[in-house]
């Protein structure tokens, strides 16, 4: 049995610039966090006793009988693109909620990667769950999402992500002392605001013509570089604060899908309350808002907003790891036996069939 976790994140600047459709043309990058929030799925061979070979479990409970039936788009598509074909189970659980600006499906993806290596024996490095991550994302499945959130599960930490015109990344931790990310930790506060939307919807009302965006792309971009100055200087953290503000009247210019008078409302509050700056995180909509509050100014804002679930969080700096590892009995040939058994009573039921290779297609699922 195998067990990863993989952190969820939290996004600053740079949002939009990670789409290939604008950094293949133009470079971006993004200012990002991984939190002590985690994604975690749980791996094994299925023993052959049961008359399901494949169990997997999330909002959802699948037993079927081979790949093609699962109608997890994600579980499914990495099963294949491993070479998975076994009795298998798995098992997802999550801090947070899915669609909800955190990266969940992406630390889903990087997660469930990392186990199945494991569950084969392979050890694999950041860089490769990150790439893989990426390509099944945004190549197999055809999400409209962009690279930053598969990098941050991987790697984990506090990061300037580049993305180079050549499709590549780069990776540069923040190398601020414990005291400044303990001050910058201390002026952040999240908050659920119970709107669930899926990130590839809102995306897709902006990704498909970046270049009519390119001023506010630019502008964001700048942020990135703006924001990473400010921590490694002794400036007052306020400035950050306010680039966070100026950050979201950006992000919100690049389509009516981005915020709504509801996140509108809510961010207007808290901005009376005391908070500097902010921002719906991931593609906007909804879910988690992130706001940049002076400490004295918290309990303030907390009331203000109480209504909403607040999600105290500290930074951290692993990304994916493998956190349960053990050598269960291995029943390789009893599963191909009962998988052959099983394609020859399907073929003798179906003489007219040329294969049995596929099963009718299910709805698509998310985590």
């Amino acid at each position: 049995m195998i067990i990863s976790r993989t952190p969820y994140r939290i996004s600053f600047f740079g949002g939009g610039t990670d789409y290939p459709a604008w950094y293949r043309q133009h470079g971006g990058a993004v200012l990002a966090a991984t939190i002590n929030k985690y994604c975690y799925l749980t791996c094994r061979y299925m023993p052959p006793f049961l008359e399901h070979r494949i169990r997997v479990v999330y909002s959802r409970i699948e037993l079927c009988q081979k790949v093609d039936e699962i109608a997890h788009p994600a579980v499914r598509e990495i099963l294949r693109y491993l070479g998975i074909d076994r009795g298998i189970e798995i098992q997802h659980g999550g801090d947070l909620p899915g669609r909800s600006g955190m990266g969940s499906s992406s630390a889903f993806t990087v997660g469930l990667l990392h186990a199945l290596y494991a569950l084969k024996g392979q050890v694999v490095g950041k860089k490769q769950l990150a790439e893989e991550g990426i390509h099944l994302e945004q190549d197999v499945l055809k999400e409209t999402v962009g690279s930053q959130d598969q990098v941050s599960a991987a790697y984990g930490g506090v990061n300037r992500v580049g993305f180079l015109q050549n499709g590549d990344f780069s990776v540069q931790p923040m190398t601020l002392s414990r005291e400044r990310l303990a001050e910058l930790n201390s002026h952040l506060m999240l908050f659920y605001t119970g709107i669930k939307r899926t990130a590839s919807e809102v995306a897709s009302s902006y990704v498909s013509s970046m270049e009519g965006r390119a001023a506010l792309l630019r502008q964001m971009h700048d942020y990135v570089e703006q924001s990473c100055a400010l921590l490694n200087s002794q400036q007052d953290l306020a400035g950050f604060g306010e680039l966070l503000h100026q950050g979201w009247l950006a992000k919100r210019a690049l389509s009516d899908k981005v915020s709504n008078p509801q996140v509108d409302a809510l961010y207007a509050e808290a901005r009376a309350a005391g908070a500097l700056g902010g921002k719906l995180l991931g593609a906007g909509g909804g879910g988690f808002i992130l706001l940049f509050v002076p400490p004295k100014q918290r309990n303030q804002v907390r009331r203000r907003l109480s209504r909403l679930i607040h999600v105290p969080f500290e930074f951290e700096f692993s990304g994916s790891q493998i956190i349960f590892f053990d050598l269960e009995e291995d029943f390789a040939e009893h599963d191909q036996a009962r998988a052959s058994r099983q394609f020859e009573a399907f073929r003798e039921l179906n003489p007219d069939s040329a294969s049995a290779t596929s099963a009718p297609a299910r709805p698509a699922a998310t985590p």
